[in-house]
């Protein structure tokens, strides 16, 4: 099992985040793992994204040029990367920021509201959370007990109050994906 993943959106949405999540808890389970980041050099509000391949091989490369999924958090995210996505492959959109369709008809697309449901999580910061449930509820490449855990690790004991809404909203994306 090998999946390729490329996240993309605004600097300050978390996608870099959630891609380093998906790597950590795919590490933890004794996955052979890359996380390669990318941001312009306006950080936040600028572009940014990461490409992330988890696989029970060696990974090859850590540049995903043919992705399982494509997870995008806005409208450029979407105009460049749906290209990338292999046939069949999965597309999920943040439908709050993103009001075009895919111009791809051969894969599978998921919309999630995830501002509006991070924010009834408790806080707009979580809609990377929110993606990150739904994406791990349609392709299930590691459990969700594991991103917690990795979650609590990275962000340490000052972020440890934010666990249960960011648990929330994870449980707030898988419904959505359902």
């Amino acid at each position: 099992m090998t999946e390729q993943i490329i996240l993309a959106g605004f600097g300050g949405q978390g996608v870099l985040l959630a891609g380093q999540i998906i790597a950590y808890a795919g590490m933890n389970e004794g996955k052979n793992v890359s996380w390669l980041p990318s941001y312009g050099p306006e950080m936040r509000g600028g572009t940014a994204n990461c490409n992330v391949v988890v696989s029970d091989e060696e990974v090859g490369s850590p540049v995903v040029v043919e992705a399982d999924c494509v997870l995008v958090m806005n409208r450029p995210s979407l105009e460049k990367y749906e290209k990338n996505l292999k046939p069949g492959g999965l597309l999920l959109i943040d439908s709050d920021l993103i009001e075009i369709e895919p111009t791809r008809t051969d894969i599978k697309v998921v919309k999630v509201p995830a501002n509006s449901l991070a924010e009834k999580a408790g806080s707009i910061k979580a809609a990377n959370m929110v993606m990150l449930g739904a994406y791990n509820e349609c392709a299930h490449i590691v459990d969700n007990k594991t991103i917690i855990e990795c979650l609590a690790k990275i962000m340490g004991e000052k972020k440890a109050h934010l666990i249960p809404m960011n648990e929330k909203a994870l449980e707030m994306g898988a419904q959505a994906a359902r």
